[in-house]
């Protein structure tokens, strides 16, 4: 452990699994102190104590919706009561729910974009204060490729669009967040390998348009994202804010 995060209060959300997950350990690792959550319970049990076990500080709330206010609250109120504060805000947690458009209901749509953005406006709404508070913060929001480019293969209309208005949010977000020393960056991966995206990468006939975009020939792992989310939590980058990191295996540099 370099201590690059010590005593640091963080809230990361979607711990359960994937990015979330590997980003608790992570952080943990570097001395931060965490407050975890996810919808589902048992898998963010399981970090828990996967972090504990290795010496970690951590707390988690599960289960815990972000896209309903009352729970986004509670999970505030969690970080104040058992750490006194909030330094880092990791909206990492998120839904997408995938139609082309002539086949899409307006449930799917509104349904993507209360899980991938209004979680988002929540969360940094609601850190806000907290961080007035502490005198500063960092929020890391996750944006995507799909923010910024379409796929052949993939019908992400809603998705698009909940992650490019992540992106632009997060900008307004670091302007009104600067006299307050709140920084504001997205991180925004390409295809990474998670519980969500195995079954479609096992398809041939669905990786390979997608592969052709990977200039490194592999998918992301969640450890490869793990780490510019700790460099973004770090007093490393006090001078960054309202940056869009694409960490993509190259995909958006054709």
């Amino acid at each position: 452990m370099s201590g690059r995060l010590k005593d640091k209060v963080c809230i990361i959300t979607g711990t359960g699994s994937g990015m979330g997950r590997a980003a608790a350990l992570m952080f943990a690792r570097e001395g931060a102190k965490i407050v975890g959550c996810d919808v589902n319970a048992a898998t963010a049990q399981a970090t828990l104590d996967a972090v504990r076990s290795a010496g970690g500080q951590m707390v988690s709330l599960q289960p815990c919706n972000m896209a309903k206010r009352p729970d986004v609250d509670r999970l505030m109120a969690s970080a104040v009561d058992t750490y006194g504060g909030v330094d880092v805000l990791y909206n990492n947690g998120s839904m997408a729910y995938f139609a082309w458009l002539t086949d899409m209901t307006y449930e799917t749509w509104s349904n993507t974009l209360r899980e991938e953005i209004d979680l988002v406006f929540h969360a940094c709404q609601a850190v806000f204060p907290l961080m007035k508070a502490r005198g500063g913060g960092s929020i890391i929001n996750v944006g995507s490729v799909s923010g910024k480019m379409a796929y052949k293969v993939l019908p992400a209309l809603a998705h698009m669009a909940a992650k490019g208005g992540v992106i632009a949010m997060s900008k307004q977000v670091a302007m009104e967040g600067g006299p307050f020393r709140i920084r504001c960056n997205t991180i925004s991966p390409g295809l990474v390998l998670t519980a969500q995206t195995e079954a479609f990468i096992d398809n041939p006939e669905w990786f390979g348009p997608m592969r052709d975009k990977l200039m490194l020939g592999r998918v992301g792992l969640p450890e490869d994202i793990a780490p510019l989310a700790v460099y973004l939590a770090s007093e490393e980058s006090s001078w960054v804010t309202g940056a869009d990191y694409a960490i993509d295996g190259g995909t958006t540099a054709w």
